[in-house]
């Protein structure tokens, strides 16, 4: 799909534990994904879906194949990099490349961790984090406003007026502080200007609250003061204990679910950091479900039936006739395609059908 999510973090948060964490999850499921490319600083990893092992039940398939989300890990985001401190602007095009920015956030005391800056305190470090992303932005719109200036005055682009206007009322916005996120004015001529410049501080930011073995059940003060920043800029928290995760990725599936227990926890943080990932980048599943394989295929939400297709072989969607659809809450309750046809939950939909995360489908097609 082309859609990716990037962590960023200070030295020392845990970054580079979830990092590992993730690249042992591409590791270990290597052998289901050979289309999958391993670079150092990326992994790709399964959606964790509980839908699938259902249909499974029912399906008894030889395999079973999850959707997958990538992460990129991104070096040298340090206090000045929009400066070239650190690995300098290398960071810039590694994030500009991604969608959505997980951000490792300290939430943890331990004298043998040292901190870059000297003490644990959570909103220092997101606003040193936040604040380099928006200098970042700042300096590319800066370039852009110059340009078009010189273009606005030769008058050889007519549009270059309008988008001029934009851009400068957009850098005073950002001048004053604020991410591009939060500005007004988001027209045409804004989006044009996004998606050639790829503003860092316009993209969806989820905190991952890094804390210890202890912080896991109940939140400590850090993670408190995280949450409550996180509501008021309309972004959500995941509480994960990096250590933990890069354990657990060696365990079976009910090892874990028995280790996590005994630790008082529902769900793996990481897992639950993937599949909201999925999620804010846009992305829904869709399932097939046969004796070879049961397996959920990624559109994008609001994606119609011969895109779905598409997925699949171009072919499906150039000779797309129909799709035979169940809901995913069908299937289960009746016990399979069969029987849902029988009751007449199995849907007849033609090439305007927007596809539902969680529709078991099978494609008609003619080539």
């Amino acid at each position: 799909m082309g859609l990716s999510i990037g962590i960023v973090g200070l030295p020392n948060v845990g970054k580079s534990t979830t990092f590992n964490a993730l690249t042992k999850t591409q590791n270990a499921q290597a052998a289901n994904y050979p289309f999958c490319t391993i670079e150092p600083n990326k992994a790709v990893v399964p959606v964790p879906d509980t839908r699938l092992q259902e249909l499974a039940k029912i399906v008894n398939p030889e395999r079973i194949q999850n959707s997958v989300v990538e992460f990129v890990d991104i070096a040298g985001l340090v206090k000045g990099a929009s400066k070239g401190e650190g690995l300098g602007n290398q960071f810039l095009a590694n994030i500009r490349e991604t969608e959505v920015i997980l951000h490792i956030v300290r939430c943890f005391e331990d004298s043998n961790i040292t901190h870059v800056e000297g003490s644990i305190d959570p909103l220092r470090d997101v606003e040193i984090i936040e604040t380099e992303l928006l200098i970042a932005d700042m300096q590319t719109l800066q370039k852009r406003v110059e340009k078009l200036t010189r273009m606005a005055k030769s008058g050889t682009d007519k549009e270059a007026k309008k988008t001029l206007e934009v851009a400068q009322e957009l850098l005073e916005h950002i001048e004053n502080g604020n991410p591009v996120r939060t500005f007004g004015n988001k027209d045409e001529v804004f989006l044009g200007l996004d998606k050639e410049l790829r503003f860092l501080t316009n993209k969806e930011i989820i905190y991952g609250a890094n804390v210890d073995e202890v912080g896991l059940n109940a939140d400590n003060s850090f993670v408190e003061q995280l949450r409550e920043y996180a509501k008021k800029n309309g972004a959500e928290v995941i509480k994960l204990c990096s250590k933990i995760e890069e354990e657990l990725v060696g365990l079976s599936q009910e090892e874990q679910e028995e280790f996590l227990q005994e630790l008082g926890v529902k769900e793996s943080g990481l897992n639950a950091v993937i599949r909201l990932g999925f999620s804010k980048l846009g992305l829904i599943s869709y399932f097939t479900a046969g004796v070879k394989e049961v397996r959920a295929w990624t559109i994008h939400r609001g994606d119609k039936a011969p895109v779905a297709a598409g997925v699949i072989h171009k072919d499906f969607e150039k000779g797309f006739i129909r799709a035979e659809v169940i809901s995913y809450e069908d299937f289960i309750k009746y016990g399979g395609e069969a029987k849902a046809k029988e009751a007449g939950a199995m849907r007849v939909e033609g090439k305007d059908y927007i596809v539902v995360d969680g529709d078991v489908m099978h494609f008609r097609f003619n080539v």
